[in-house]
């Protein structure tokens, strides 16, 4: 019988992370909606089989999709069912959420980017960030800082020894 107050290891319910977002857009706001999966992507999900990275998010007739995500099969669950690993996907989102959105899109020029795919309870959540595009200087400031944070903290963790 398992524990009923077995705890899970902290951010164990992330499944794949776009790393490259936070450099390449000032993230404005943040979304979390849900996926409308079939049954072997929620398996290859679980299994850790999923990218973001090249993904985007855009909307058509009202509505928000995700293109660009990859969801490797599996083959012991996808035998029988013709297993398209790029399709786009649609986002779920409520009517207020995506009329906010559509807005914020076309009249202040802003993007949508996924950020973080992971699980929330059995549902998994996709968390999308209404971006806007950074330039080179402000990429470069970017690095300077986290650079300079780094060796900030190797300077006091060596002075407290």
């Amino acid at each position: 019988m398992a524990k009923k107050n077995s705890k899970q290891k902290a951010g164990s319910n992330t499944i794949a992370l776009n790393k490259k977002a936070r450099h390449e857009y000032f993230i404005e706001d943040e979304y979390e909606a849900g996926l409308e999966l079939q049954g072997w992507e929620v398996k290859s999900l679980r299994q850790g089989k999923a990218n973001i990275a090249e993904s985007y998010v855009f909307m058509r007739d009202g509505e928000a999709f995700i293109s660009g995500m990859t969801i490797t099969p599996l083959t012991q669950a996808s035998t029988h069912v013709l297993c398209e690993p790029t399709r786009v996907r649609k986002l779920l989102l409520s009517r207020r959420e995506l009329d906010n959105l559509f807005g914020r899109i076309n009249r202040e020029g802003m993007t949508l980017t996924a950020l973080s795919l992971y699980w929330s309870r059995s549902w998994a959540k996709l968390k999308i960030g209404v971006a806007k595009g950074k330039k080179l200087h402000d990429k470069r400031t970017d690095l300077k800082d986290k650079d300079w944070q780094r060796q900030k903290a190797r300077v006091m963790k060596s002075s407290l020894r």
